[in-house]
């Protein structure tokens, strides 16, 4: 028996048809999230791992359809996925390997329906994005979709309930760092797309403006502007770090080496500079791997 088939049935998913339907998952996270992927097969337990597993290929299946094709067809791609998901949250049954497996996650941890119900409006905000005037207009971002796009994952790791909301403000708090390192990292595909995720404010506080970005200049005020973003980035990463100490013991390593992984994207960001014209930054895969393999031995060890 392979170590996933072992998983699986340490997860409790026994059916062999709902066996093909996360392995059908596994694969596909495996290829378009291989580090996330990684932190997850070598640090989480074998019952959690193939339900973040499935969390993760919803989401990356949302972002597809968001993120291919004219805006009028990606309204519909998401509004028919929608209407499917809802039906089978309704019935209980779908066709949709994809959906089977949420469905399955949902039955196995009922506080997750409500997340994904949670997370099915919020196309909404990233079909209307075209770009952010000012700081408060990428808060309301992060509120009215990056947050909502994270929970259904990150609801999997965290405490059976949460009435003062600690665990949720803690994600708000992760989420935002992300996504700021994101938008910055990815200022050169964003500007092909035509909407940088830098607010326009923010730009003109560093004299810099899309024209010099689309021209691909490498000014001082870029260079500053690439710092502050990444430096917030950090900061908001690092005061993330509390949700570990609101998760299960068993979770914690996995999400602490995530984060650790976007603070050293954020390194990789900085080393780049200007150079982000040019494309995204990202850690070296050998540090990577040193890093998993340590949180690996330091998670065995807290284990005796």
């Amino acid at each position: 028996m392979s170590a996933w088939s072992k998983t699986l049935t340490a997860a409790g998913i026994t059916d062999p048809e709902l066996r093909r339907d996360y392995s059908v998952q596994r694969r596909l996270v495996r290829r378009y999230r291989r580090s996330a992927y990684l932190a997850c097969r070598v640090l989480l337990p074998a019952a959690v791992l193939p339900h973040v597993v499935a969390a993760t290929a919803v989401m990356h299946h949302g972002d597809t359809l968001l993120d291919s094709g004219p805006k009028p067809e990606r309204a519909a791609a998401w509004a028919a996925w929608e209407e499917r998901v809802r039906n089978a949250l309704e019935t209980g049954t779908s066709d949709d390997p994809l959906i089977r497996t949420l469905l399955h996650t949902i039955a196995s941890f009922p506080r997750h329906r409500e997340v994904v119900e949670s997370y099915l409006p919020t196309a909404a905000a990233e079909l209307a994005f075209d770009g952010f005037t000012t700081e408060a207009d990428y808060q309301a971002y992060v509120d009215a979709y990056s947050l909502p796009a994270f929970l259904p994952i990150a609801a999997l790791l965290g405490p059976e309930n949460d009435p003062e909301g600690r665990f949720r403000a803690g994600c708000r708090t992760l989420i935002d760092g992300s996504q700021r390192l994101d938008f910055v990292n990815d200022l050169a595909e964003d500007l092909r797309e035509g909407h940088p995720g830098i607010p326009a404010e923010t730009l003109k506080h560093f004299s810099v403006t899309v024209a010099d970005l689309e021209a691909g200049r490498a000014s001082d005020g870029l260079r500053s502007l690439v710092e502050h973003e990444v430096e917030r980035a950090r900061t908001d990463l690092r005061s993330g770090r509390a949700v570990l100490d609101l998760m299960p013991p068993a979770h914690r390593p996995m999400v602490s080496a995530l984060v650790e992984i976007e603070l050293m994207t954020a390194e990789a960001v900085l080393a780049r500079g200007t150079g982000v014209l040019r494309g995204s930054a990202s850690p070296s895969t050998a540090g990577t791997l040193k890093l998993l393999l340590g949180a690996r031995r330091a998670a065995v060890r807290a284990q005796r």
